[in-house]
């Protein structure tokens, strides 16, 4: 009973159970003929295959695969062979008869996903691609990932810039071949193609080669991902697809969401917290969404794929992707029906990254070391031995943690212009901080080690605990004044070692620390256009002479303001090294006044440089047809990500700044009485900032205001001739307007003489779109008292707008938001007739979209409309005066550890760097929406000096490294993105009035 029919079950007794002889008896087989034979004649035909399967480094493994073998079996083979523990990373893939590589399905026999297995093209290959390499647990997998870059780049799946390009080319071959050797890199660029347009990078490959001398192959293979995961076609793999409107398109999917790509350039993101859910109907691949909290949209996105074959692949990846990256335990399968199938019993059947990444960390599995099959030794000249008999093994195991096992990040422009070195005078404590740090402490992992070190020639290796010399040839007498020790020696420090700063330095002690801080970011933002952009301006080392005659002024006036502010930032910095020197009996010691009187003299004699950088402002501003190639040239430079700022807000702010020294002066004579011997000098200096603030307050609003018009003008589709003279900005900000449809979001600007609205679509360059113009002057207001409890109607916050031209009604995301827009419409409304000498054109131009003009992604409007937020000019002049930048340690919501990173907050945003010496952010977190506050007592924070940053389920924390660095933060984000209210308008002389 329950036996199948057909079959067949020797049943055993109880001698053989024991173990005793079998008796045979008399055989009825043919010669050479096994019981298993006769009883399975099927099996005796099928016999297991010779198969191949190309692994990342380029070697080929041979495998078996039998009739009953299935895809996570012949995974086992190959991950067997490698020795490889994070395996749920990695899959299979082959060729299809279309030439497609399509994914091997784990729990699916081979035989039924290939026709031919002996015959077919399978290869190893990065399945899951993390955001972050550091959560790569083994430097091996690190290493494969690596491969798989190179692959990428042969492919040219990886597309990026040329300098970049090079940059990975150079360091894969440190990875592969070691140190640099000229010859020998020749023969190996000979030997090996990277890329098939390769000959033309090989100068830039070697050049950069050659700054990477004394790099472990481990911390090459670091940097490779840390530069690949910045580039926008990371991890992608396209699949053609059409929208609704028959546009073509590529869809991929990363660990956000789901990708849109228009050729090479992603114009939208559906992340999976916006996405209810996915499915497919034949060839059309569908994306449902959540439903918006304030007002109804269309929650549905369909995509045409070109086959059903094709759209149900890319939904399993999708499945699977969301699988991995979101879901805390694997997923169970799903049950078999009774009697009816309905959908797809689709599962991804491997460990989630949560799962994996506990149990490489719980099991401690030890590798023995590996060889890579192109490595050479080498020894490079500027590497120091160690006296111990321990050798480096430049493949050994490196410490198994979740970050960064190198503190140095290379940037695609950074051999080009080989940085300074990172030593100070206090080499000494470094080699200890750098010993403790590599010898591989019980207990603690390199994610503790999250601060800026030393970058060392052995860094990733074991090293023996008795020596590390540290070469005296890598310091630099030219040090630049970026490379601050008092910001790189508290940089050294680990994160959990990091205690409650004792209240020993008064206030004036950490202002003093914020103005280095403050001004330390500042230098490196007129850098960019002293070094950065002239040099990205040059063509064949010297400036074309019609562009050198235009940004010859630029230049001039930017010049000596770049040499003070380095002066300034170096006396500075001894300036705070004496003060934490200084003895008991030196306390009361006068260092602080006298200097920032001398430096603030010294800026006001700079005024004619200020004034000359506002013509220059005002010059580049406008349009004019021998202007047309400069402005290509500055479009392209702003696409840099070192540009984190249009280029406009970046010469805006060598003006600014005298506003801020402004207030940390007088933050500094509040601290200190009368009677402090440091109060006169201080009270003087605030009288020489004041004294140049003010000469450049009344302008700075004029200019703050053409940078926001002619931002908008680029960023806008059909918003030509915003910047027209006597406009100003007013406030934007999303709202809802009453359609056919029902409410649907819009995004509207205000101007002193007219209201414009838009709306967002699906276009390669993800603009806003024009979609109506109301002149303000007759624009009368009605507000629609709020529904009732028991009233059928459901939206609050809604007043009409009345024009010449149509009415419509829209609808506020609070009743503050409401109140602003009000207040500021009933005020741009009473002072219209003052612009009705404004040229009609601007409310009468067709929408279209201006050939060759190139915009920013993900402005200040895109935030606004993911955010339902507005931002009016005041919350701009606020943003303008209350900057800040330093070192916080950061904290997840459902992480355990602290990050240490560089953080500047301007824009409204807070930009993420590893260090201060970076040229490029890491990431950037708009701010708009969230609210500051303290930790709660359910928040998993203990710690002292913590705020927390709040924004629906989003949940950041922030540690400082004191009370005071503490609440500046809270004080600056607190005003910088809470909008201040009704606004103002200019007076004549330029001064907003309320």
């Amino acid at each position: 009973m329950g036996e199948i029919e057909g079959t067949y079950r020797v049943i055993q007794t109880p001698g053989a159970r024991l173990g005793t002889q079998r008796t045979t008896g008399i055989s009825t087989l043919e010669p050479g003929q096994t019981l298993g034979m006769a009883l399975s004649p099927t099996k005796a035909t099928n016999q297991d295959l010779r198969s191949s399967v190309l692994l990342l480094d380029g070697t080929v493994l041979p495998v078996e695969v039998g009739p009953k073998t299935t895809g996570s079996a012949l995974l086992s083979q190959v991950f067997t062979h490698l020795n490889v523990v994070e395996t749920d990373y990695f899959g299979i893939e082959f060729q299809t008869a279309q030439s497609q590589w399509v994914w091997l399905e784990p729990l699916k026999f081979v035989n039924k996903q290939l026709r031919k297995p002996k015959n077919a093209k399978m290869r190893l290959a990065v399945k899951f691609f993390p955001p972050d390499p550091g959560q790569l647990q083994e430097e091996y997998t690190r290493y494969l990932f690596a491969m798989q870059i190179k692959r990428d780049l042969s492919e040219e799946r990886l597309v990026c810039s040329d300098n970049t390009t090079a940059l990975l080319i150079s360091l894969l071959m440190q990875s592969e071949v070691g140190d640099y050797d000229q010859k020998v890199d020749q023969e190996h660029l000979r030997s090996t193609q990277y890329l098939p347009r390769q000959y033309s990078l090989e100068e830039r490959v070697l050049e950069g080669h050659l700054q990477h001398l004394g790099m472990s192959p481990a911390d090459a293979d670091f940097q490779i991902l840390e530069i690949s995961r910045r580039l926008e076609l990371y991890g992608t793999r396209f699949h053609l697809a059409s929208d609704r409107e028959g546009a073509k398109i590529n869809l991929s999917v990363s660990h956000m969401g789901v990708l849109v790509f228009q050729g090479n350039t992603k114009i939208n993101t559906f992340n999976w917290s916006k996405i209810r859910k996915l499915s497919f109907k034949r060839r059309r691949f569908l994306i449902k969404l959540h439903p918006e909290v304030h007002g109804p949209y269309q929650d549905a996105l369909e995509f045409l794929l070109p086959s059903r074959d094709m759209c149900k692949r890319f939904w399993k990846i999708c499945v699977e992707y969301h699988s991995f990256f979101r879901l805390q335990d694997q997923p169970k399968p799903k049950s078999k029906p009774v009697l009816l199938s309905r959908g797809s019993s689709f599962r991804y059947s491997g460990r989630t990254q949560k799962q994996l990444i506990e149990y490489v960390r719980d099991t401690s599995i030890k590798r023995p070391p590996y060889e890579r099959r192109h490595s050479k030794p080498r020894v490079s000249p500027c590497t120091a031995i160690p006296d111990s008999p321990m050798q480096i093994n430049p493949f050994a195991e490196s410490l198994k943690t979740s970050a960064s096992p190198s503190s140095l990040i290379l940037s695609p422009h950074s051999f080009f212009n080989p940085p300074a070195s990172p030593l100070s005078k206090s080499t000494t404590r470094k080699e200890n901080i750098i010993t403790s740090q590599w010898q591989g402490e019980p207990g603690r992992g390199a994610a503790e080690n999250v601060g800026p070190s030393v970058h060392s020639p052995l860094q990733g290796c074991h090293l023996s605990p008795v020596t590390l010399h540290l070469p005296s040839s890598t310091s630099h007498p030219d040090r630049s004044p970026l490379m601050s020790p008092a910001l790189s020696d508290s940089g050294s420090a680990r994160a959990d070692d990091v205690e409650e700063t004792s209240d020993k330095m008064d206030e004036a002690y950490y202002i003093t620390k914020e103005i280095l801080s403050t001004e330390t970011s500042h230098l490196k933002d007129i850098e960019v256009i002293t070094v950065r952009l002239e040099k990205a301006l040059s063509k064949g080392g010297e400036l074309q002479d019609s562009i050198q005659q235009q940004m010859k002024p630029l230049f001039s006036c930017m010049e000596p303001l770049r040499l003070f502010h380095q002066e300034f930032l170096q006396q500075l910095e001894d300036v705070l090294n004496l003060w934490e020197g200084r003895s008991a009996r030196t306390k009361d010691m006068q260092i602080l006044g006298d200097f920032m009187l001398r430096n603030m003299t010294a800026l006001r004699a700079l005024l004619p440089s200020l004034h000359k950088l506002e013509e220059v402002f005002l010059e580049m501003q406008r349009r004019c047809p021998g202007k047309q190639e400069l402005d290509t040239l500055l479009q392209e430079f702003e696409q840099q990500r070192m540009c984190y700022l249009p280029l406009s807000g970046l010469l805006l702010k060598p003006l600014q700044r005298p506003l801020q020294y402004e207030k940390l002066l007088e933050r500094l004579c509040r601290h200190y009485p009368p009677s402090h011997h440091d109060y006169n000098n201080c009270q003087r200096a605030l009288g020489e900032a004041s004294a140049v603030s003010s000469r450049l307050r009344h302008r700075l609003l004029h200019l703050q205001n053409l940078q926001l018009l002619d931002q908008l003008e680029r960023d806008l589709l059909g918003g030509e001739h915003l910047s027209s003279p006597g406009r100003e900005f007013i406030r934007e900000g999303c709202l809802y307007k009453l359609t056919k449809s029902g409410l649907q979001q819009r995004m509207f600007y205000l101007f002193s003489d007219m209201l414009l609205y838009t709306r967002k679509g699906l276009s390669c360059t993800n603009q806003f779109r024009v979609h109506g113009r109301l002149p303000l002057h007759g624009m009368l207001l009605m507000v629609l008292d709020p529904p009732a409890e028991d009233s059928h109607c459901s939206v609050p916050y809604c007043f009409t707008i009345y024009s010449a031209q149509t009415t419509i009604g829209v609808a506020a995301s609070s009743q503050v938001d409401m109140r602003r827009w009000l207040d500021d419409l009933n005020a741009a409304i009473s002072r219209a007739p003052r612009y009705s000498e404004l040229s009609a054109l601007s409310l009468q131009q067709p929408v279209m979209q201006v050939p060759g003009q190139n915009h920013r992604p993900n402005t200040l409007s895109h935030v606004c409309w993911y955010r339902n937020q507005s931002v009016s000019l005041t919350d701009h002049v606020t943003m303008m005066e209350n900057q800040l930048s330093g070192y916080l340690l950061r904290k997840f919501k459902n992480s355990n550890g602290w990050q240490r990173l560089w953080v500047i907050f301007t824009n409204f945003c807070l930009y993420f760097y590893k260090t201060h010496q970076e040229e490029a952010p890491l990431a950037s977190l708009p701010l708009l929406g969230y609210t500051v506050s303290v930790p709660s007592f359910s928040d998993p924070v203990t710690c002292h000096h913590v705020f927390k940053l709040h924004f629906k389920s989003h949940v950041y924390f922030f540690r400082a490294d004191s009370e005071y660095t503490w609440r500046r933060w809270m004080e600056v984000i607190r005003r910088g993105v809470s909008s201040p209210g009704k606004i103002g308008h200019f007076a004549e002389d330029g001064v907003i009035i309320d």
